[in-house]
């Protein structure tokens, strides 16, 4: 009996894992809009003396950029009530499926209790176009048969719990940069805020309240589908306010983003920033042996989804 408690506490915490996963390098806020030596001017002219074009028109230029640049260096700080703090570091890629290798540190919350308890606070995160990886610790190991790695197909993951396990497949294989924009833009009153230094770089920063019941009758710029995916995606997480704000550079690429809402696991916040963009993106496929299939596992323990 021991050892099957042990085993169901470590998949209890795999499932925990994939959510906070997910949130690292997607959904969620921030702490505030300063920090880290940045400057806001509001009220200063354009750099260079320009004319300032409409906000929708700037984003439409920053989504188009950004989803062409193809792949970034990726920093995130995210927090999640009390279940989690969380930071993320790495490079994702999106110019053929999501690719990419984050390392997630958990530095507070009862997740971060919870790992500490699988012998590691930190794990790292693979992004491949079919399926997401997650290397747990040694402890895992001896309950998962010697195997680290944890394999999560995107197709399996809409058998995880109704919608939020298809909430999760939609956010794994949509956690680009690009996405925070198309979020901005479906607010319907996105606003130009001003101008500010964010790492030393010039940016232009955008703003707007994204109202999820009204996401289908607003005039958002997206198209109805675009709409109905974003309106699914939120309401999927128990998202029904959400704060977005994005810096896009004068080559019109998103450096940073700001989300915080409420979802229901509670209040959640995240801060990313973007850089390097078209960085080199080499993701492998943890090997065979030492992987063990995430369906599996639950099928194991008689966890497995019903018909």
């Amino acid at each position: 009996m021991k050892g099957t408690n042990g085993r169901r506490a470590g998949l209890s915490i795999v499932a925990v894992t994939l959510l906070t996963g997910v949130a690292g390098c997607s959904s969620g806020g921030s702490e505030g809009s300063g920090g880290d030596g940045e400057s806001s001017s509001s009220s200063s002219p354009s750099k260079g003396g320009g004319t300032h074009v409409s906000p929708i028109a700037a984003l439409r230029t920053a989504e188009k950029s950004t989803d062409g640049a193809d792949s970034a260096k990726v920093e995130s700080t995210t927090t999640m009530g009390s279940l989690m703090a969380m930071t993320a570091d790495g490079s994702l890629g999106w110019g053929d499926g999501l690719t990419g290798t984050l390392t997630i540190t958990y530095t507070g919350g009862t997740m971060a209790d919870t790992m500490r308890q699988l012998g590691a606070t930190s794990m790292e995160a693979r992004y491949l176009p079919d399926a997401y990886y997650a290397r747990m610790g040694d402890v895992f190991a001896e309950q998962a048969g010697g195997k680290h790695w944890i394999k999560y197909p995107y197709e399996a993951l809409e058998t995880l719990g109704g919608g939020s396990g298809a909430y999760l497949k939609d956010q794994m294989e949509n956690s680009t940069p690009n996405q925070s924009v198309k979020l901005l833009l479906a607010s319907g009153d996105v606003r130009r805020v001003g101008e500010e230094t964010v790492r030393g770089e010039h940016t232009t920063h955008y703003s707007g309240t994204v109202e999820v019941a009204d996401l289908a009758t607003r005039n958002s710029s997206l198209s109805d589908s675009q709409l109905a995916d974003l309106k699914k995606q939120l309401e999927q997480a128990g998202v029904t306010t959400e704060t977005v704000d994005i810096w896009v550079d004068d080559e019109n690429l998103l450096v940073k983003k700001v989300e915080q809402g409420q979802a229901a696991n509670g209040a959640y916040s995240q801060t990313a920033y973007y850089s390097d963009y078209g960085t080199p993106v080499d993701t492998e496929v943890p090997p065979a042996a030492d992987t063990a299939d995430f369906s599996e596992l639950l099928q194991q323990q008689g966890a497995g989804p019903t018909s």
